[in-house]
């Protein structure tokens, strides 16, 4: 419970900090003098809630009870589910069938992407730590 807690806190730092990012830089590179309030609210909220879930999602690899492969497809049908629930509702995605399968196909790349780099990165250091103890 303690490691939700702050990862939440995390998440939502993260996501309300890109939503900062974001707006400054609409304010700074568009011709806009004033922003929609609504709309700001909406975007804003809903990257708050994307840093949540995608820094909480990951607590599904930390379940030893698992295996790698139904740990991997709890997460991506969470994050999935999520993310095209506030995608299609706030208006990140139009709600069309291109639409979604462009950004479906997108996400599939980018999270085979990160999956692909973070199994790397552990392998090694699980070969690392292997030969580590090897040499006590």
């Amino acid at each position: 419970m303690k490691t939700f807690l702050f990862r939440s806190m995390i998440g939502i730092f993260f996501g309300a900090f890109i939503a900062v990012l974001l707006t400054n830089s609409v304010v700074l590179f568009s011709e806009k003098d004033t922003l929609d309030g609504a709309l700001f609210l909406k975007n804003s909220l809903g990257s708050v809630f994307c840093g949540w879930f995608f820094t909480v999602s990951p607590l599904y690899f930390e379940n030893k009870k698992l295996l790698l492969w139904q740990q991997t497809i709890l997460h991506f049908v969470t994050v999935v589910v999520l993310y095209f629930l506030l995608a299609f509702g706030i208006g990140w995605v139009p709600f069309n069938l291109s639409s979604f399968l462009l950004a479906m196909g997108l996400f599939l790349v980018v999270y085979l992407a990160f999956w692909i780099c973070f199994y790397v990165y552990f392998k090694q250091q699980v070969k690392k730590l292997n030969d580590e103890l090897e040499l006590l």
